[in-house]
């Protein structure tokens, strides 16, 4: 059993049902921010699932220069905090460097630490230091056990708050796999483990100038983590995907979204 943890009205571990954490890949304006958030808010309800929505301010990590990055830090903590406070949702966002953690901890319901950042001791140790609760990925480049490295870093900083999201292994070339073992040796270590099941389909630098993916497999993908047993899943979703700014290939397409999690769901109490 993992530790419970609150971040708003959600509760997630300690073998509570499924928590979806949910958004667009990054933030593409106020109104298409709150329009998904809405939805997504309307389907989680429909389908009785806790939702932690997500979305980026500053994508720092995107394959070319002329990637859209989104709306930048101060515009983009702005947008998220209508979100939580006029739709009463969690919402949770990803920093980049230490100077980010402050302004983010003063919206943010969960920080999020980027797996190709999780190993960066300072920016873990800042943000644990918040007071905020954390969400770690797991670096593409890490085994599951050494995530334990990683905890162990953070509650020295004084924060068990802790999350940890799976999304895929390095596997050759622009491409990623998932070995579903990672979810129980990562529950082991005590904390809610989440799986990314949409950056776990995705091609790191797969289309040369961005990043592709194959959204078909979300699904099985999804469905497979959910059977072994966690406490959340993760997936960017969009209205167009074709037409989204940033990871458009991977993510979900936002009609699909309540047939998916229904299916999730029942496995998930058939599980637990």
């Amino acid at each position: 059993m993992t530790k419970e943890i609150q971040i708003g009205n959600v509760k997630i571990g300690a073998d509570r049902p499924l928590v979806l954490i949910a958004g667009p890949c990054v933030i593409e304006g106020e109104a298409a921010t709150l329009h998904t958030a809405e939805r997504l808010m309307a389907v989680c309800n429909a389908v009785s699932i806790p939702l932690i929505f997500k979305a980026s301010y500053d994508k720092a990590n995107r394959t070319s220069l002329a990637s859209f990055r989104g709306p930048g830090l101060k515009e983009g903590l702005r947008i998220l905090a209508k979100v939580r406070d006029s739709l009463g949702l969690p919402v949770l966002s990803d920093i980049h460097s230490i100077e980010q953690v402050k302004p983010a901890a003063e919206v943010l319901d969960v920080i999020q630490i980027p797996a190709f950042l999780c190993r960066q001791t300072d920016l873990v140790v800042a943000a644990a230091k918040s007071g905020r609760v954390l969400n770690i990925k797991k670096g593409q480049f890490l085994a599951p056990w050494d995530m334990g490295n990683v905890i162990g870093k953070a509650v020295e900083a004084g924060n068990d708050n802790l999350i940890l999201t799976e999304r895929g292994v390095s596997f050759g070339y622009n491409n990623l796999v998932s070995d579903m073992r990672s979810l129980p040796i990562m529950r082991r270590l005590g904390y809610p483990v989440v799986f990314d099941a949409t950056h776990s389909v995705q091609l790191p630098g797969g289309l040369g100038g961005s990043s592709g993916g194959q959204r078909e497999f979300v699904e099985y993908l999804a469905r497979a983590a959910v059977a072994v047993g966690l406490d959340g899943i993760f997936m960017e979703v969009h209205d167009d995907p074709d037409k989204a700014l940033c990871d458009g290939p991977n993510s979900v397409r936002l009609e699909e979204l309540p047939h998916l999690l229904q299916k999730l769901k029942a496995i998930d109490a058939i599980v637990k």
